[in-house]
């Protein structure tokens, strides 16, 4: 747990000590506010409306004891067993198994299941993956990736200031080689720092599931048939907004690439190696 506290913690010192080379590279101090300032405007509108905004464009059906009772009562107890205020409950008609947690903290939080994850897993695994769900919600990582998201923003809107407008805003030129290969591997680092702290919470939040439901093998077993059946399963909603991808307990989008590195999701192998050595 330590660990990864500590990782997620160097990550964002990380981030943070980015953006501050590049506001001195290329926007010098009035640049680099005024990236801050816009940056920090969008990602506290999404803080608060985020969970709204994903839900719909999942087209998530919230559901309750009468429309649902199992998978109601499988987060119920679950939550007791957090010492977390009982969420939103959500399911989404769609074959790819699935879930994600949302809201800005425990008291509007939600988790969403897809229709393909209560059909495809046991009760067993499932009530492991929407104990993982509810630990992303007890470790606040809503609040952590909108920061990541708000200096990554920030980055990258700061990198294309100096490009728009030839370098330091304080009376000073920039070296425009410097400048220039600022402004292109600038926004690819702070994307790959974001991710990063991506893959250190999911890392976190699986400890926390398994400690939460009691039994990390269920969750293992669980992420082992959700990786094998999401890849032959698009999920229409996260290929035209691959940007929630990261909210996912598996990697919903369909595309290759260089996966370790540019993933939000930590190789799965490596999640259900850890989580059978827990157990």
């Amino acid at each position: 747990m330590i660990g990864n506290w500590l990782k997620t913690t160097i990550l964002m010192a990380g981030i943070v000590a980015l953006f501050g080379v590049v506001g001195a590279a290329i926007g010098g101090a009035n640049g680099m506010l005024l990236a801050l300032a816009l940056g920090g405007v969008m990602n506290v509108f999404a803080y608060w409306f985020s969970d709204k905004m994903v839900l719909r464009m999942y087209n998530a059906q919230e559901v309750d004891a009468a429309s649902a009772p199992q998978f109601y009562g499988m987060v119920q107890e679950l939550s007791q067993r957090a010492g977390l205020p009982m969420p939103r409950v959500y399911l989404i008609d769609e074959a790819q198994p699935n879930a994600f947690a949302t809201g800005r903290n425990p008291e509007h939080a939600a988790v969403a299941a897809t229709t393909g994850i209560l059909q495809l897993l046991s009760a067993r695994e499932l009530r492991g993956v929407m104990a993982h769900e509810l630990a992303h919600v007890r470790h606040r990582d809503i609040l952590t990736s909108t920061i990541a998201a708000t200096v990554a923003g920030a980055v990258s809107a700061l990198a294309q200031f100096g490009f728009l407008f030839g370098g330091r805003g304080d009376g000073e030129r920039s070296n425009p080689f410097v400048g220039l290969i600022v402004m292109i591997l600038a926004p690819i680092a702070a994307m790959l720092i974001q991710m990063a702290i991506s893959r250190a919470r999911e890392f976190e939040a699986d400890r926390g599931g398994a400690e939460i439901s009691g039994d990390p093998n269920a969750l293992a077993n669980a992420l082992e048939k959700m990786d094998r059946y999401a890849k032959g399963l698009p999920l229409a909603a996260a290929e035209a907004h691959p940007a929630t991808a990261q909210m996912m307990i598996i990697n919903p989008l369909s595309g290759g690439g260089i996966q370790n590195m540019f993933s939000t999701h930590p190789a799965t192998e490596m999640r259900i190696a850890r989580l059978r050595a827990m157990a």
